[in-house]
Protein backbone atom coordinates (compact mmCIF):
# COMPACT_ATOMS: atom_id res chain seq x y z
CA UNK A 1 0.00 0.00 0.00
CA UNK A 2 1.23 3.13 -0.94
CA UNK A 3 1.83 6.02 1.65
CA UNK A 4 -0.76 8.62 1.08
CA UNK A 5 0.01 11.91 2.90
CA UNK A 6 -3.17 13.87 4.87
CA UNK A 7 -5.10 15.69 2.55
CA UNK A 8 -3.57 19.02 2.15
CA UNK A 9 -6.02 21.24 0.82
CA UNK A 10 -6.59 23.33 3.75
CA UNK A 11 -6.47 26.89 4.44
CA UNK A 12 -5.26 27.42 8.03
CA UNK A 13 -6.96 29.86 10.47
CA UNK A 14 -5.03 31.65 13.37
CA UNK A 15 -7.39 31.71 16.76
CA UNK A 16 -6.13 33.74 19.88
CA UNK A 17 -6.30 31.83 22.71
CA UNK A 18 -5.77 32.93 26.38
CA UNK A 19 -4.44 30.75 29.14
CA UNK A 20 -3.74 31.40 33.06
CA UNK A 21 -0.47 29.28 33.55
CA UNK A 22 -0.89 27.83 36.99
CA UNK A 23 2.77 28.90 38.62
CA UNK A 24 1.69 32.96 38.55
CA UNK A 25 -1.79 33.25 37.52
CA UNK A 26 -0.94 35.49 34.22
CA UNK A 27 -2.36 34.94 31.31
CA UNK A 28 -0.71 34.38 27.87
CA UNK A 29 -1.97 34.48 24.79
CA UNK A 30 -1.45 31.40 22.13
CA UNK A 31 -1.86 30.81 18.62
CA UNK A 32 -4.12 27.84 17.60
CA UNK A 33 -4.03 26.56 14.17
CA UNK A 34 -6.99 25.09 12.94
CA UNK A 35 -7.14 23.24 9.24
CA UNK A 36 -10.11 23.27 6.90
CA UNK A 37 -10.33 21.26 3.36
CA UNK A 38 -11.18 23.98 0.86
CA UNK A 39 -14.69 22.86 -0.54
CA UNK A 40 -16.15 24.26 -4.54
CA UNK A 41 -17.96 27.33 -2.41
CA UNK A 42 -15.03 28.40 -0.86
CA UNK A 43 -12.68 28.16 -4.30
CA UNK A 44 -13.71 30.86 -5.53
CA UNK A 45 -13.20 32.80 -2.89
CA UNK A 46 -9.56 31.53 -2.82
CA UNK A 47 -9.52 32.56 -6.25
CA UNK A 48 -10.45 36.08 -5.72
CA UNK A 49 -7.77 36.27 -2.79
CA UNK A 50 -5.22 35.28 -4.89
CA UNK A 51 -6.41 38.03 -7.84
CA UNK A 52 -6.57 40.31 -5.20
CA UNK A 53 -3.14 39.41 -3.88
CA UNK A 54 -1.85 40.04 -7.60
CA UNK A 55 -3.47 43.28 -7.76
CA UNK A 56 -2.05 44.90 -4.92
CA UNK A 57 1.40 43.63 -6.21
CA UNK A 58 0.86 45.60 -9.18
CA UNK A 59 -0.39 48.61 -7.52
CA UNK A 60 2.65 48.46 -4.85
CA UNK A 61 4.55 49.07 -7.79
CA UNK A 62 5.44 45.35 -9.11
CA UNK A 63 6.38 44.79 -12.45
CA UNK A 64 4.58 41.38 -12.42
CA UNK A 65 3.76 38.36 -10.41
CA UNK A 66 4.66 35.15 -9.91
CA UNK A 67 1.59 32.66 -8.99
CA UNK A 68 3.73 29.73 -7.19
CA UNK A 69 2.46 26.35 -8.06
CA UNK A 70 5.26 23.96 -7.19
CA UNK A 71 7.13 22.52 -4.30
CA UNK A 72 4.20 21.01 -2.76
CA UNK A 73 2.15 24.51 -1.97
CA UNK A 74 -1.76 24.80 -2.92
CA UNK A 75 -2.21 25.07 -6.35
CA UNK A 76 0.59 22.22 -6.52
CA UNK A 77 -1.53 19.81 -4.70
CA UNK A 78 -4.35 20.41 -7.05
CA UNK A 79 -1.93 19.16 -9.76
CA UNK A 80 -0.36 16.09 -8.42
CA UNK A 81 -2.22 13.02 -8.64
CA UNK A 82 -0.64 11.43 -5.46
CA UNK A 83 -2.40 14.13 -3.34
CA UNK A 84 -5.50 15.45 -4.89
CA UNK A 85 -7.93 12.99 -3.86
CA UNK A 86 -11.09 15.66 -4.05
CA UNK A 87 -14.28 14.38 -5.03
CA UNK A 88 -15.95 16.84 -7.09
CA UNK A 89 -14.82 18.20 -10.68
CA UNK A 90 -10.75 19.02 -9.30
CA UNK A 91 -10.51 15.20 -9.23
CA UNK A 92 -8.92 12.22 -11.31
CA UNK A 93 -8.17 13.16 -15.03
CA UNK A 94 -5.43 15.84 -15.74
CA UNK A 95 -7.98 18.69 -16.96
CA UNK A 96 -9.98 18.61 -13.75
CA UNK A 97 -6.74 18.59 -11.71
CA UNK A 98 -5.11 21.55 -13.58
CA UNK A 99 -8.82 23.44 -13.71
CA UNK A 100 -7.68 24.99 -10.11
CA UNK A 101 -4.63 26.44 -11.58
CA UNK A 102 -6.15 27.84 -14.29
CA UNK A 103 -8.92 29.72 -12.87
CA UNK A 104 -6.45 31.22 -11.17
CA UNK A 105 -4.36 31.89 -13.86
CA UNK A 106 -7.29 33.14 -15.83
CA UNK A 107 -8.19 35.24 -13.07
CA UNK A 108 -5.11 37.27 -12.77
CA UNK A 109 -4.74 37.74 -16.14
CA UNK A 110 -8.36 39.17 -16.07
CA UNK A 111 -7.08 42.06 -13.51
CA UNK A 112 -3.48 42.67 -14.50
CA UNK A 113 -2.74 41.61 -18.01
CA UNK A 114 -1.45 38.07 -19.24
CA UNK A 115 1.67 39.69 -19.74
CA UNK A 116 2.49 40.28 -16.28
CA UNK A 117 1.70 37.34 -15.06
CA UNK A 118 4.18 34.09 -14.71
CA UNK A 119 3.70 30.86 -13.24
CA UNK A 120 6.25 28.89 -10.83
CA UNK A 121 5.67 24.83 -11.56
CA UNK A 122 6.98 21.72 -10.58
CA UNK A 123 5.57 18.77 -12.18
CA UNK A 124 8.90 16.45 -11.92
CA UNK A 125 9.52 17.20 -8.43
CA UNK A 126 8.04 15.29 -5.30
CA UNK A 127 8.40 17.45 -2.56
CA UNK A 128 6.52 17.55 0.61
CA UNK A 129 5.36 13.98 -0.59
CA UNK A 130 3.60 16.18 -3.45
CA UNK A 131 4.32 13.88 -6.43
CA UNK A 132 2.42 12.86 -9.97
CA UNK A 133 2.54 9.40 -11.27
CA UNK A 134 2.52 11.18 -15.00
CA UNK A 135 4.84 14.59 -14.65
CA UNK A 136 5.38 14.49 -18.19
CA UNK A 137 2.04 14.46 -19.09
CA UNK A 138 1.09 17.36 -16.48
CA UNK A 139 3.69 19.37 -17.58
CA UNK A 140 2.77 19.46 -21.04
CA UNK A 141 -0.73 19.93 -20.12
CA UNK A 142 0.10 22.77 -18.32
CA UNK A 143 2.30 24.54 -21.27
CA UNK A 144 0.02 24.07 -23.49
CA UNK A 145 -3.12 25.27 -21.11
CA UNK A 146 -0.76 28.12 -20.82
CA UNK A 147 0.17 29.34 -23.57
CA UNK A 148 -3.42 29.94 -24.57
CA UNK A 149 -3.33 32.52 -21.67
CA UNK A 150 -0.56 34.55 -23.68
CA UNK A 151 -1.12 37.88 -25.87
CA UNK A 152 2.39 38.02 -26.12
CA UNK A 153 3.65 35.97 -29.44
CA UNK A 154 7.12 35.50 -28.24
CA UNK A 155 5.35 33.95 -25.21
CA UNK A 156 3.58 31.41 -27.17
CA UNK A 157 7.25 30.89 -28.79
CA UNK A 158 8.94 30.21 -25.59
CA UNK A 159 5.98 28.09 -24.49
CA UNK A 160 6.46 26.06 -27.79
CA UNK A 161 10.24 25.37 -26.86
CA UNK A 162 9.50 24.04 -23.70
CA UNK A 163 7.04 21.33 -25.18
CA UNK A 164 9.77 20.52 -27.16
CA UNK A 165 12.22 20.15 -24.47
CA UNK A 166 9.87 17.97 -22.71
CA UNK A 167 9.66 15.62 -25.34
CA UNK A 168 13.26 14.85 -26.19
Amino acid sequence: MQHRPPNRFEITRRFRVKQTTDVDQTQRNFSIFTTTQINNRRNSKVINDFKLAARNAIEAGFDDVEIHGANGYLIDQFLKDQVNDRTDQYDGSLENRCRFPLQVVEAISNENGSDRVGKRLSPFADYNDCGDSDPHSLSVYMAESLSKHSRDEANRDSLAAMRKAFKE
